[in-house]
């Protein structure tokens, strides 16, 4: 299991579809060390548990991953970054759909299907 930490948030937005938060990546985060010693660039593990986890809470579900759809990774993240993340919600398919961007540049996005807290809804 990951042990979730987030980089500082500088920002956060209510959207009608969803939410986006502007996040500073710092070269001093720990996800950068060793990742990789010619060019330190945020692993991909990382930004999804950053989506789950931020997405789970701001909407009301475990941080379970259930299945993991259309994930990419179009460009690397790297150190002295600022991206935005934005999440949207399918309540009725407990999914989350999440995208990485600064502007016109993409860095990642999928869709992720999550654990209800009620125990009783079907899941995806």
């Amino acid at each position: 299991m990951i042990k979730s930490s987030f980089p500082p948030i500088i920002g956060k937005q209510m959207l009608e579809d969803g939410v986006e938060w502007q996040l500073r990546i710092d070269a001093e985060l720990p996800y950068f060390n060793g990742h990789f010693p010619e060019q330190a660039v945020l692993p991909g593990v990382t930004q999804l548990d950053w989506a789950v986890q931020l997405g789970a809470a701001e909407f009301g579900y475990h941080p379970e991953v259930q299945t993991l759809e259309v994930l990419k990774f179009q460009q690397l993240i790297l150190p002295g970054s600022q991206v935005c993340l934005k999440i949207s919600l399918n309540r009725a398919k407990h999914k989350l759909t999440f995208a990485y961007y600064q502007g016109e540049q993409r860095y990642g996005s999928g869709r992720i299907c999550l654990t209800p807290l009620a125990s009783n809804e079907e899941t995806c």
